[in-house]
C-alpha cells in the first residue's frame, strides 16, 4: 500500500486493481517461461540451446517474443515421423525394383554401375566376375572374392607373409651354403688328383734339414 501511495494512488479499490494486475502479469511471465522451456524441448535437440532459450525467457516478455521468432518451425517428433515415412517409402520402392540416382534422382536399374543420365558412378564392379557390388559388402556374393578394405588388408597381409617366407628361405639357403662348402672342402682337397711334379703335402716340421748338435 505504501508503494502505490508513492505513485499517487490513494484509492483502496484502485490499489487492489493494480495489485491484481501486477499479480496477473507475474503469473503470465512465469507461464511464458515454462511455455518457452516446454516448447524448446519439443523443437530443439540440443539441451544447451534449450537452457539458453529458457534463460532468455526470464527477461519479462521480451525473451519469449524473441524465442517465438527464432524457434524451429517443426517439432522433433514430426521430423522423426517424416524421416521414418521417407525410409519406409524408400524400402518399398527398393523392394519393388524402383531405384533413383542419388545425384540426379533419375530412375536407374539395380545392376547399373553408373547413371546413364548424369554419368556418376553408382557401384563398383567385382574384379573377378564384374558384377555390381554394394558399398558395405566384404565379399562378392557371386564368386566369393574378397572386396573392400578387409579384402585388401588380407591380400596385403598374405603378400607380406609370402615375401617374408621367401626371404627366410633365401637367408636359410645362404646360411647353409658356406657350411656345406666348409664340409666339402677337406674332402675335395684330399680327393683331388695331384698334378705331375707336385710334391705331396707335408706336415709342419717335416722336410726341414736336421741339424746335429756338437
Amino acid at each position: 500500500m505504501m508503494a502505490f501511495a508513492v505513485l499517487g494512488i490513494k484509492n483502496s479499490g484502485l490499489n487492489l486493481a493494480v495489485e491484481l494486475l501486477a499479480l496477473f502479469l507475474v503469473i503470465i511471465w512465469l507461464a511464458l517461461v515454462y511455455w518457452t522451456f516446454a516448447d524448446a524441448r519439443r523443437r530443439v535437440a540440443d539441451p544447451m540451446l534449450v537452457g539458453v532459450a529458457t534463460a532468455a525467457a526470464l527477461f519479462p516478455f521480451v525473451g519469449t517474443i524473441v524465442y517465438a521468432i527464432v524457434r524451429p518451425p517443426e517439432y522433433l517428433d514430426d521430423v522423426r515421423e517424416r524421416d521414418l515415412e521417407m525410409q519406409a517409402a524408400e524400402v518399398r520402392l527398393a523392394q519393388s525394383g524402383y531405384h533413383l540416382c542419388p545425384y540426379c534422382e533419375r530412375p536407374v536399374e539395380k545392376d547399373f554401375l553408373s547413371c546413364p543420365s548424369c554419368l556418376h558412378k553408382l557401384k563398383d564392379p567385382c574384379r573377378v566376375c564384374g558384377r555390381p557390388l554394394e558399398a558395405d559388402w566384404k565379399i562378392c556374393p557371386f564368386c566369393e572374392t574378397e572386396v573392400g578394405a578387409a579384402g585388401a588388408q588380407r591380400r596385403v597381409r598374405r603378400r607380406r607373409e609370402g615375401v617374408a617366407d621367401q626371404a627366410s628361405q633365401f637367408v636359410d639357403g645362404q646360411a647353409s651354403s658356406p657350411r656345406q662348402a666348409q664340409v666339402r672342402s677337406p674332402v675335395s682337397r684330399q680327393s683331388a688328383p695331384r698334378q705331375s711334379g707336385e710334391s705331396p703335402p707335408t706336415a709342419p716340421g717335416y722336410g726341414r734339414p736336421q741339424t746335429t748338435r756338437p
